[in-house]
């Protein structure tokens, strides 16, 4: 649909929407974002409905407006984007088209009912993707433009989404469309999409055009003045309407017609009545003109202010307190006056007209009306969640009822994926204030709400709540393993420890405490430095090896007995068979499960990565699909999906499958990326990409993620997987900066050993050390290798035994180390750990003379994906060939 009046001084604008719609409609169907900014009142909903009209025989347009009154409602501009084109679908169709992501995602959108898991919000906005994604594609034969207008008044999951769906514009034949006002847009700090031309590809895919648009010069005013009044009207007039507008089209045009109605001749003698004509289509002057339309008119006025959007002329009247025939009246008045136009919904000429009108109501008023908005939201049976964004609005004043009805919004907006929803809500329901028995428990569910988004909030939430009177036993032990996970994540290890053996001690016997317990051992033992860790695990197991993991409570110890054994170099059997009492059927699922709101998914993690390191990477591998599969199906695709990748991608590692472990590394890291920045999952995920790419000879490509992602010390409160200062270690040895490595590494050595962590394959700073001081002090260096092989007998996995066989024989005779090799090779060759097989094979290789031996060695390299080693191995061939 054109404009109602033309466009003026905008021929830029327009080309460069022409443009985006022509490589949008062309051959190689390219998207991309146009972002049109500008002040109140510059024309951007005009700009945007010609570039409508513009597109309208090519391209299938769907659009959205934010709202001032409506920024707190959750996915109002996705919903109604995406409801119209869903609305066409028979329900099966619809299920089917967003696939697994149905149960995330279509609660979102109000297409279904809560079920399952609280969502991930960074789910919720991957299953958004998906479905346009799919709904473009079936738009083949018409590509898809999107249209955002009042961008700045979006909801926080709206701008959420669009912030990352527009950063992958590239891979679909999608346009998107965007008008906001840039100072309102960074007053909400919500600039989604300006910023975000460095997340998308480099291939070339997918254009950023940003323009900003001006006020019109004085000959546009001009010209504008003559198109309404006719070109009689002189010089000075018209000069004088664009000093009294500043060149704003939108006052320009109102001011024109207010001359219209006053029958004023467009002549220089009238321009000195044109500021105060000009003063009425804005603030105060408006809002008299709106009072002379009479009281009825004023205050059906008021109720369409507060609705804010798609307003219903019957919702309008019953908050105005007048009958459906006044309400009519009312409407024709306004629309004569160019305050609202349509019929039914109604909505107001310009924003700037709602918002003056809004915010001339009297404050007691307003207040009231919000309260009997939302009495006639709910007495509709729309829920208590579409009336939160009126109980916000009034005022506190000791009313239990609305207190429940925040509460029961802020758990239906929880159960959709909008968590910052929940907590605005709670937040709101604390300055009723609810009664002294229950604010300990809404202090509870408002740290629970802001877990994902804001740990060091959910701590002081918690926080607040244990300090004080209401909560049970049950509700007690909940929130304080919740707090102690809040102040994990937010790298204070050592505060959550002390918090719960603080709850523990004054908690009785029972599933509880045990929960506490379990909770106890498991961030004492993640951290990366400790008191006394042989105490630890003392206690450990003496509390875990006697159970039979007949519940929850019981597999947990177990969990942590056997994990914090596998660090220790214990043997890998009692290893192995305290994880299979921990599971059940060799899953977690009907145990410890991945989505397990009680106990979390560290639990079951821990399982399969112990199975790692002890030569059990069928069972890990498993373990971690489930994990991916799970995250996926529940829509956890932030930090705990990139997680369930980084896992994988450490399975991989372990088997030699380094091309495969690189690449689920990689998207662990991407997936990190979009959560935020120096999380635990991207120190694990970057130690295990550093030390995947010195496995495959790329050297420097380790060095760019270590600088990337600031891997080095300080090092978080956590320890890293694998050991961080091995790692690193490791990768200033591949780098030849020896004296650092020997640093690091015995830096490392100090660290692990006093806590009696001597498992090898997950620390290896003993065997590299030896290698690093092997030309120093040899002597040394032999002593650290037959100390780590030790180690490695007492653990007993084939690829511990094998690695440490490998690094002796760099100390011993020739015909000594030969056999040492060969038993290495032997080992490994057993083990599931390919790439450290194809190391004992080069050296076993070269240590014999081998060409044979070498070949094999290089094909297997080659097979790992093991460049570096491959090329190794070719160049002792090739010596091998010189000396005969």
């Amino acid at each position: 649909m054109k404009p109602s009046r033309p466009l003026y001084e905008r021929e830029p604008e327009l080309a460069a929407a022409a443009r985006a719609v022509d490589d949008l409609c062309g051959a190689q169907a390219v998207g991309g974002l146009l972002v049109f900014s500008g002040e109140a009142g510059l024309g951007k909903t005009a700009l945007l409905a010609e570039i409508r009209a513009m597109a309208a025989d090519r391209c299938t347009v769907w659009s959205a407006r934010g709202g001032e009154t409506v920024t707190s409602v959750p996915f109002h501009v996705v919903r109604q984007l995406l409801q119209p084109a869903l609305d066409r679908f028979p329900p099966d169709e619809t299920r089917a088209l967003f696939g697994d992501w149905y149960d995330t995602t279509a609660p979102a959108l109000g297409l279904a009912e809560p079920s399952g898991p609280q969502p991930d919000p960074q789910g919720v906005r991957d299953g958004l993707d998906f479905v346009v994604a799919r709904l473009a594609s079936r738009l083949s034969h018409r590509p898809l433009l999107l249209m955002v207008d009042d961008a700045h008044w979006a909801d926080g999951e709206s701008l959420s989404w669009l912030a990352s769906f527009t950063a992958r514009l590239g891979e679909l034949p999608l346009l998107v469309v965007q008008a906001h006002r840039p100072q309102e847009l960074a007053e909400r700090n919500a600039s989604y999409v300006a910023d975000r031309d460095a997340e998308r590809g480099s291939d070339g895919q997918g254009t950023t055009t940003r323009v900003a648009l001006r006020a019109l010069t004085p000959d546009a005013t001009a010209e504008l003045v003559r198109a309404a009044l006719g070109e009689h009207a002189d010089d000075p007039f018209c000069r004088e309407v664009w000093a009294v507008t500043g060149g704003n089209p939108y006052e320009a045009v109102e001011l024109v017609a207010k001359v219209q109605d006053q029958e004023l001749a467009p002549v220089e003698e009238s321009a000195g009545q044109l500021r105060e004509l000009g003063a009425s289509a804005r603030g105060s002057g408006l809002v008299a003109r709106l009072e002379r339309l009479g009281t009825n008119a004023n205050r059906f006025a008021w109720a369409a202010a507060v609705l804010g959007t798609d307003i219903s002329q019957e919702l309008a009247a019953t908050l105005a307190g007048m009958s459906s025939a006044e309400a009519a009246d009312c409407t024709a008045r306004l629309r004569d006056a160019r305050i609202v136009s349509g019929f039914d919904p109604l909505e107001f000429v310009h924003p700037l007209i709602a918002t003056a009108v809004y915010r001339s109501i009297p404050p007691a008023t307003r207040t009231a009306m919000h309260g009997r908005a939302a009495w006639a939201i709910t007495r509709a049976g729309l829920g208590a969640a579409a009336a939160s964004r009126h109980l916000l609005e009034v005022h506190p004043d000791d009313d239990q009822e609305l207190v429940a009805q925040l509460r029961e919004a802020a758990g239906q907006h929880l159960a959709v994926g909008a968590p910052e929803a929940a907590r605005r809500c709670l937040e709101r329901a604390l300055e009723e204030p609810p009664r002294p028995k229950d604010r300990a428990v809404l202090l509870y569910e408002l740290g629970c709400a802001t877990l994902l988004s804001s740990p060091p909030t959910t701590v002081q939430h918690l926080r607040a709540a244990l300090d004080m009177p209401g909560l049970d036993d049950g509700l007690r032990v909940d929130a304080t393993f919740r707090l102690a996970a809040a102040l994990a994540h937010n790298n204070q290890l050592k505060d959550a420890a002390i918090s719960l053996a603080a709850e523990a001690a004054r908690t009785a016997p029972g599933p509880g405490l045990m929960r506490l317990q379990a909770a106890h051992f498991m961030w004492e033992g993640m951290q990366a430095t400790e008191d006394d860790g042989p105490a630890r695990s003392r206690r450990l197991t003496r509390n875990a090896d006697h159970l039979k993991g007949r519940d929850n409570a019981e597999r947990a110890l177990l969990t942590l007995r056997a994990f914090d054994a596998m660090l220790r170099g214990e043997n890998a059997q009692l290893i192995v068979d305290l994880c299979e009492r921990a599971l059940i059927d060799g899953s977690p699922a009907r145990g410890l499960g991945w989505t397990d709101s009680e106990w979390g998914f560290e639990l079951p993690t821990m399982v399969g990565i112990t199975y790692a390191f002890t030569d059990q990477l069928d069972r890990a591998e498993s373990l971690f699909g489930e994990a991916v599969r799970a995250f996926e199906i529940s829509g956890w695709s932030g930090a705990h999906l990139a997680f369930a990748h980084t896992l994988l991608g450490m399975v991989h590692r372990r088997r030699g499958r380094l091309a495969e472990a690189e690449g689920f590394l990689r998207e662990g890291l991407r997936l990190a990326d979009r959560v935020g920045s120096g999380l635990p999952v991207h120190w694990d995920a970057a130690c295990l990409l550093i030390d995947t790419l010195l496995a495959r000879g790329r050297v420097a490509e380790a060095r760019k993620i270590a600088d990337r992602y600031h891997f080095g010390p300080p090092y978080p409160s956590a320890m890293v997987l694998p050991d961080g200062p091995c790692v690193r270690g490791r990768l200033l040895l591949a780098e030849g900066r020896k004296e650092e490595a020997v640093a690091e590494l015995e830096a490392a050595g100090a660290a692990l050993e006093p806590r009696e962590r001597f498992n090898g394959i997950w620390a290896p700073w003993a065997g590299d050390l030896a290698r690093a001081l092997a030309d120093d002090d040899p002597g040394r260096a032999a002593h650290l290798a037959a100390r780590a092989r030790v180690h490695a007998e007492r653990l007993g996995t084939d690829t511990a035994i094998g690695e440490a066989l490998r690094c002796v024989s760099l100390f011993a005779p020739p015909e000594e180390a030969e056999q040492l090799l060969a038993d290495a090779v032997r080992h490994l060759e057993k083990s599931s750990s390919a790439y450290e097989h194809a190391l004992a094979r080069v050296d076993y290789g070269v240590a014999i003379g081998s060409h044979r031996e070498l070949a094999r060695a290089q094909k297997q390299a080659m097979a790992c994906g093991a460049e570096g080693l491959a090329a190794r191995a070719q160049q002792a061939r090739a010596s091998i060939r010189s000396a005969e």
